[in-house]
């Protein structure tokens, strides 16, 4: 065989490669979404929401029902691509903690939830730079990256959150740019 045809075949070979992948990743990205699966793991997303912003003096993700606000915005919000990375990191999760721990991720020690979360976080974390944006835009977010966002915006949102986790005014009046905290006090909800 001379050389030129076995480099062509290896280049041809590594293409179809790429090809056959990057096809694969489309249709998993693309497909019908098993929001029944979602459904069914309300416990371990409710749980892996109060594992982000646990219970303290102020109530936790969990008790504020962040879990119920991450299915509605996965299920209804969401699009397909961010619906099915959702789904398969939550699938991901659970294989993770079975094969690590030997139980589900609500049956494991604070510690273990929390080596959990952090390597779904270094694993979810993108590139640096130009490549980390265009990677962001092409290929949407990573599944870790979503849980933190909604668990964020839920715990906020939610009037547990606003009302005991932040400080809350009703009727705030008018408004003031900047305003000193004094020591120990919450962020405003509403300023």
């Amino acid at each position: 065989m001379k050389r030129r045809k076995a480099i062509g075949r290896i280049a041809l070979t590594g293409a179809g490669a790429a090809l056959a992948w990057g096809g694969y990743k489309w249709y998993d990205w693309t497909k019908t979404p098993d929001l029944q699966y979602l459904e069914q793991n309300r416990v371990l997303i409710s749980a892996l929401a109060g594992s982000i912003i646990p219970a303290t003096d102020t109530p936790g993700a969990k008790e504020a029902g962040v879990g119920d606000f991450i299915i509605v915005m996965i299920r209804d919000c969401a699009d397909r691509k961010s619906t099915n990375k959702f789904i398969d990191g939550l699938k991901d999760l659970a294989h993770y903690c079975r094969n690590h721990f030997d139980k589900p991720f609500e049956g494991c020690s604070a510690a273990d939830q929390q080596a959990v979360l952090n390597y779904f976080e270094m694993k979810g974390t993108p590139y640096r730079g130009i490549i980390g944006k265009a990677q962001e835009v092409y290929l949407g977010r990573s599944f870790f990256t979503t849980l933190k966002k909604y668990t964020v915006e839920g715990y906020c949102t939610s009037q547990a959150g606003a009302t005991r986790g932040l400080s809350y005014l009703y009727v705030p009046g008018s408004f003031h740019g900047c305003i000193p905290l004094q020591p120990g006090q919450r962020s405003w909800a509403t300023r």
